[in-house]
């Protein structure tokens, strides 16, 4: 019954609806992902440029992409392959693009919509404020939080510790309980510290994990580059039917690759606009842009090396479901050797340890929003959430699994319906942003110039202070 209802939603509703937005985002915003393009690189240049008390752009960028890749490129990817077919990994492009365009709207949205935590001097957003302030209703807002905590607070933390745990002990020996002792410490420290030490820590692991994993990736197309050419080809043959089925025909390719894609790159779900709404920064366009580039680091650059690490070694040929994180780590050992099994781990345990550092932020944030005044509801989620680590670590959660994929979805669905009903509000933010632009100013958002949209004025007092000095 729970497969049935998760599959209709996923198979039907969710992919018609975050298509239809993303096009229609895409094309009244003038390709917005494409014209900004350039832009989202000079976030790069910015990574040693922090505000005191603040969490920075680049921080923000780094939060978030630490959230988006996870356990879903290295397994995801793979799964999509062997139930869809190559030609999945075309759609998951596909829906990373127009997924560009969601993610800056959103993440524009709810930068908007932020407002100043009193008590660290931070901001915090999301979609329950744009939803409760925006549109009037504080019970779609609370239906929102709440599918929020129980999914990315509660239930992939668990998985992401599991994933973790099961990795390290295939791949060296390791005790799950082990590991699932020794990420509850490691992750203990961070959370405590509050989002601006999460934020510090994500700034360094994320680029770590993500340029040795592109590193080696790197390396193995190059040792296969004759190659390269005819995997991209079967790639796009195979998401239009024009290749022998491999995986369930063209109809499992678009669907594994909008629904692997979607949980992947997190675009339209509503979670990384919690993230993009801490950042100090002059616009709220400036991080609708980030958070589109973060998109684009997860499904252009991370997937597509999962992807042609599986198809080049050809690993997916004649399996049908199956272990995700096994069908990876065989291909990479294919060609470097068995130690390729251990590195897959490695990288596997980075990309969990960073997004449970991301999913406690979203839960916390969550909290703070049923009740801001209450501290003793953040001490005890930040406890509860390290023992769902130590549970995790010992546990087989398919079922789990399958509960939060169904959450999941009803939190993308409640979302994108907030975002079709604020599309005028999105359209007028990068507006003004724009007009700055061509007028010759530095964007800076006057909140006070906005009175109809319920914004915190004061949240963006000293919105002119974060302009970055070139």
């Amino acid at each position: 019954m729970l497969a049935a209802v998760t599959d209709f939603l996923w198979s039907y509703i969710l992919i018609s609806v975050l298509i239809v937005m993303g096009l229609i985002m895409t094309i009244r915003s003038r390709f917005v992902q494409i014209r900004y393009f350039g832009d989202m690189f000079q976030v790069l240049g910015q990574a040693f440029k922090h505000q005191a008390g603040h969490v920075s752009s680049f921080q923000a960028l780094t939060l978030s992409v630490a959230g988006r890749v996870g356990a879903g490129n290295i397994a995801g990817v793979a799964v999509a392959i062997t139930l869809g077919g190559p030609g999945a990994v075309f759609w998951m492009w596909m829906v990373g693009l127009i997924g560009m365009a969601t993610s800056f709207f959103e993440c524009s949205l709810a930068q908007a919509y932020k407002t100043r935590d009193h008590v660290t001097g931070t901001f915090r957003g999301g979609p329950m404020y744009y939803i409760e302030r925006g549109l009037g209703s504080r019970g779609l807002a609370m239906a929102f939080t709440l599918l929020l905590l129980v999914t990315f607070g509660l239930a992939f933390v668990a998985l992401q510790s599991f994933t973790a745990s099961a990795s390290l002990e295939e791949a060296f020996g390791i005790p799950t309980a082990a590991t699932g002792i020794v990420m509850a410490l490691v992750v203990g420290f961070a959370i405590f510290g509050g989002v601006q030490r999460i934020s510090r820590v994500t700034e360094i692991i994320v680029p770590i994990m993500a340029i040795l994993y592109i590193g080696v990736t790197v390396v193995v197309v190059g040792m296969n580059i004759g190659q390269v050419p005819s995997v991209l080809l079967l790639i796009v043959k195979s998401a239009f039917g024009l290749e022998p089925a491999l995986g369930g025909g063209i109809g499992a390719a678009i669907m594994m690759g909008v629904r692997r894609g979607l949980f992947s790159n997190e675009a339209g779900l509503g979670s990384a606009p919690n993230v993009a709404s801490v950042a100090f920064v002059p616009h709220p366009v400036n991080q609708g842009i980030v958070q589109s580039f973060s998109v684009f680091i997860d499904t252009a650059i991370i997937c597509t090396a999962t992807a042609l690490l599986i198809l080049l070694a050809g690993v997916h040929i004649g399996v049908e479901g199956g272990d995700g994180v096994v069908l990876t780590q065989l291909a990479l050992a294919s060609f470097i050797g068995p130690w390729g099994e251990q590195f897959v781990s490695v990288v596997l345990v980075l990309f969990a340890f960073s997004s449970i550092l991301y999913n406690f932020y979203l839960g916390e944030n969550a909290s703070y929003w049923i009740n801001p005044k209450d501290r003793v509801v953040f001490f005890s989620f930040r406890v509860l959430m390290l023992v769902l680590i130590l549970w995790g670590s010992v546990q087989d959660l398919t079922t789990i699994f399958s509960f939060a994929d169904l959450t999941m979805a009803l939190l993308a669905i409640v979302n994108l319906a907030a975002l079709a009903v604020m599309l005028k509000v999105c359209f007028r933010i990068m507006e003004d942003y724009e007009q700055q632009l061509r007028l010759g100013k530095t964007p800076v958002f006057d909140a006070s110039a906005f009175s109809d949209l319920k914004l915190d004025v004061q949240a963006w007092s000293d919105a002119k202070d974060s302009v970055v000095k070139r």
